[in-house]
């Protein structure tokens, strides 16, 4: 947009002083086409006091060692050397708290952005090498989660004494209209399968290089998705048999799958519409408010996602949390027997029965043991003060992951969207690590 476009309809001509009596005034105008060289570095470009240094410097701090132990390439053996994970840690780590999700949109700053630049130091990331280092390290954020949390109940920071869990529910990368039954997805496999025939034979047969490179990305698009159309049928199987168990016949029928993400399932969004997603699950402490657990579920409730949790804070850290607190979404007597007889104390709220003209407060009949203490506990009023402190905690770290753009994934499959909520785990412990870390060193 030029000056003149600024204002629609125009001013009229700019009115302009008549010359002075010496001529026109010389001013030193802007000249932007000319190159330069800058002789400056990018440490000295950035404030002191940026985000991106505390990203460097939390990043600098992690036991990396497992990232390190899949390089193949080795000092004294061939095999050109790959980007310091270090880097696309911190990349992906920045951009978590910057709120950009997009693998292209790193790439895309680590060339224009002084913060991206500074964080690469002259190394240009590609967007697949970026995202594929998100979709298949996994297993090396789980640990560092682990051990982040681990160091912050070894300096007191983090006690596992109370803990809050809740839910947050992300769009899938899938459309609806990619949910099929059974006869369509068979439908699909048929075409998949015809066309990587297809292009296989052509791969095989086309002479050119250039033309063979093009038919050999095409071939593994078609078998990529031949695979995805195979898994969507062994889940609507399996969802199959679920619905035949609990709807009969009609329900059966009426299973669908995704040939676009197999995994996603559609869901109750928190507007109240249903579109493809996956459930996510943070266990948050509440004293500290730092996550030290983290899960992904293709479930559309949070019934029986309380027991799968408190295993998995005991496998990390040796022991399950004291107190748990959870919304009414999270209530089946099962699972409270089976949390609270492992020494768990459940706080959630008791629902109202019209038709039970019994206080809900008092154990009913058939109640075990674990779900009776739970009635009791939740009529008194120190139970109320501390339940208060589940909303405080759960939809605090809930809204700030929304914040970061935890609404959709661009990913698919359920161990590439844990990965992906594992990293908001990270993000959003090592900004509370530092306001803990602040605070502390202000009371000494």
């Amino acid at each position: 947009m030029n000056d003149a476009t600024l204002f629609p309809g125009g001013l009229g001509e700019p009115v302009r002083p008549p010359p002075a009596p010496g001529g026109a005034p010389r001013v030193v105008g802007p000249v932007r086409t000319d190159p330069m060289l800058l002789a400056c570095d990018l440490d000295t470009l950035l404030a002191p006091d940026h985000p991106a240094r505390l990203v460097w410097a939390f990043v600098k701090e992690q036991d990396l060692s497992a990232f390190y132990d899949r390089i193949k390439s080795r000092e004294g053996h061939a095999g050109r050397p790959p980007i310091d994970p270090a880097i696309l840690l911190a990349l992906w780590l920045y951009a978590t708290i910057k709120a950009v999700g997009s693998a292209r949109a790193i790439a895309e700053f680590s060339e224009t952005d002084l913060a991206y630049r500074w964080i690469c130091g002259g190394v240009s990331p590609g967007y697949h090498t970026l995202a594929d280092f998100r979709s298949e390290r996994g297993e090396e954020f789980d640990l560092l989660l682990s051990q982040d949390v681990a160091a912050l109940i070894e300096g007191g920071h983090v006690t596992l004494e109370r803990v809050a869990q809740d839910g947050v529910r992300v769009s899938a990368e899938a459309g609806t209209s990619s949910f099929r039954r059974q006869e369509s997805l068979q439908e699909c496999l048929k075409q998949a399968q015809a066309q990587v025939a297809r292009l296989r034979k052509e791969l095989e047969e086309d002479p050119a290089a250039a033309t063979r490179r093009q038919a050999a990305a095409r071939e593994r698009a078609a078998r990529e998705r031949e695979e995805r159309v195979r898994r969507a049928l062994e889940q609507q199987k399996a969802l199959a048999e679920i619905k035949k168990k609990n709807q009969g016949a009609e329900g059966e029928k009426s299973a669908r799958a995704s040939t676009t993400d197999p995994d996603a399932r559609v869901m109750k969004m928190a507007n109240h519409g249903f579109e493809p997603a996956y459930n996510g699950q943070f266990a948050t402490d509440t004293g500290s408010q730092i996550i030290v657990g983290a899960d992904v579920t293709n479930a559309g409730t949070d019934l029986h996602e309380l027991g799968p949790m408190c295993d998995q804070l005991e496998r990390r850290y040796g022991r399950r949390p004291s107190e748990v607190l959870v919304d009414r979404g999270y209530v089946s007597h099962e699972g409270f027997e089976e949390v609270g007889g492992k020494g768990t104390e459940i706080y959630a709220p008791v629902p109202v029965r019209r038709a039970d003209p019994k206080d809900r407060h008092a154990p009913h009949e058939g109640d075990g043991a674990a779900v009776a203490r739970w009635r009791r506990r939740m009529g008194t009023k120190e139970a109320e003060e501390i339940y208060a402190q589940r909303a405080a905690t759960a939809e605090c770290v809930n809204a700030l992951a929304r914040n970061r753009g935890l609404r959709r994934v661009f990913v698919r499959g359920t161990e590439k969207v844990r990965a992906t909520f594992l990293l908001f785990a990270l993000a959003h412990n090592m900004m509370r690590a530092v306001s803990l870390r602040r605070v502390a060193a202000a009371t000494i």
